[in-house]
């Protein structure tokens, strides 16, 4: 697979995130990674089901993020779920920090990918919807396909 230095390839996303957050801001972060866990992600073995990011003692993890094993590994065996390290700078860090202590908002990891062969995760500042919110964005989605399909079916010839 021939790739361009400059794309970008998207391995997982949070579609679950958009449906239960409102999301306000976005992060890029690096993700520190431990042996084979590289080759796994490549592969597309992991899930961002239930993960979440907090911001402690000036660091910002992500938890919950489950990493297949990779099955050729011959070395140390890694805990699928273990909490890993995101690589962002201090303003980065204070930022997140202050938007995660108001209440009502979620620091939620949207996708991971790889951008110039390093693999990023892109962190939301999100603020949780209530039921009602969750109705009124399915009835808005679902008004917009009917939309879709009578467009579609007026302008056939």
């Amino acid at each position: 697979m021939a790739q361009n230095k400059d794309s970008i390839l998207v391995v997982c996303t949070n579609r679950k995130a958009y449906h239960d957050y409102f999301v306000e801001d976005t992060y890029e972060a690096g993700l520190e990674l431990l042996g084979a866990e590289v080759k796994s992600i490549r592969q597309k073995e992991l899930s961002l089901e239930g993960s979440f990011v907090r911001v402690e003692n000036g660091q910002a993890k992500i938890y919950n993020m489950h990493v297949k094993p990779y099955k050729f590994n011959s070395l140390i065996e890694m805990e699928p779920t273990r909490s890993r390290r995101l690589l962002l700078n201090k303003r980065e860090l204070r930022k997140l920090e202050s938007k995660a202590e108001i209440k009502g908002y979620a620091l939620v990891p949207l996708e991971v990918y790889f951008k110039k062969g390093w693999a990023k995760v892109k962190v939301a500042v999100a603020k949780g919807k209530h039921t009602f919110d969750k109705r009124e964005s399915l009835k808005r989605k679902d008004l917009n396909r009917e939309m879709e399909k009578q467009f579609k079916n007026s302008i056939k010839f």
